[in-house]
């Protein structure tokens, strides 16, 4: 079986934003069912996994664009696995014209965890290692954009307090990944989007939020065109500043102005 697979997909005209380019999350949505589709090809997707109380969590997540998808574009994500180690897999994506031109590529690192205990598992040991069979061959792994970098933060801005809802919460119970992103790009003003495109996300999930916990956002900026956020919460009951806990970490990076593209 190929390592490496392709999956479609069409921008429609209510997946966009006012510049006509697809959502972020929306984007992140497209690559986050492609990497289910080609999980559960090779018995390991998430449908298998619940059968002996796993499933899969995301990790980290880049994503880098040249140029955004429009609206009524065909394109595609191509996925596959850079690397397993024991307890981490590295799955990247490239995102393509129909014509085969890439617009941008993303980097991933996802956990597998016991639904049960909620602690990491060992990949190498399950299944006798078959995970190791889906790994390609260094030379077809091409996704050129930089690694993960490393967040610090000192005495970062509040800008934000809101509380989660029904529509956050996802299969497993905890919020969205891809909430999160919305929810960090809602921070940025109007203003921000027409004279700028963001052109790099970088996320690392941290813990899990869930249904009626209250987030709070802090932001650093780091330079012109590249902030820092961190996302808090205080779980359902807490009340003092000592209960906040470190939900997820992002770098949002946006190009100099919108004529580079």
């Amino acid at each position: 079986m190929d390592c490496i697979d392709s999956y479609p997909f069409y921008v429609e005209p209510f997946h966009v934003d006012f510049r006509g380019n697809i959502f972020f999350s929306i984007l992140g949505n497209h690559m986050l069912n492609a990497a289910g589709n080609h999980s559960q090809k090779r018995g390991w997707g998430i449908a298998a996994l619940n059968e002996t109380r796993h499933t899969w969590v995301l990790s980290r997540l880049s994503i880098e664009m040249n140029e955004m998808p429009k609206e009524y574009e065909h394109c595609e994500v191509r996925t596959w696995v850079e690397s397993v180690k024991r307890y981490f897999t590295n799955r990247n994506f490239s995102i393509l014209r129909a014509d085969g031109t890439p617009l941008g590529y993303a980097r991933s690192i996802w956990a597998m965890i016991d639904l049960e205990t909620r602690k990491p598992c060992d990949l190498i040991s399950l299944y006798d290692g078959d995970i190791l069979r889906y790994v390609v061959p260094e030379e077809e792994n091409i996704c050129p954009i930089e690694g993960y970098g490393r967040f610090h933060f000192r005495e970062p801005e509040l800008l934000c307090t809101i509380d989660t809802h029904y529509s956050d919460i996802d299969i497993n119970g905890h919020v969205n990944s891809m909430k999160y992103i919305e929810h960090i790009l809602d921070l940025f003003p109007r203003e921000r989007f027409e004279r700028q495109q963001v052109r790099r996300i970088e996320i690392a999930y941290k813990a899990e939020s869930y249904f009626g916990d209250r987030l709070s956002f802090y932001c650093q900026p780091v330079s012109e065109v590249e902030t820092g956020i961190e996302i808090r919460k205080h779980a359902v009951g807490k009340e003092h500043e000592c209960s906040e806990e470190v939900v997820c970490h992002a770098r949002i990076c946006f190009t100099q102005d919108n004529n580079e593209h």
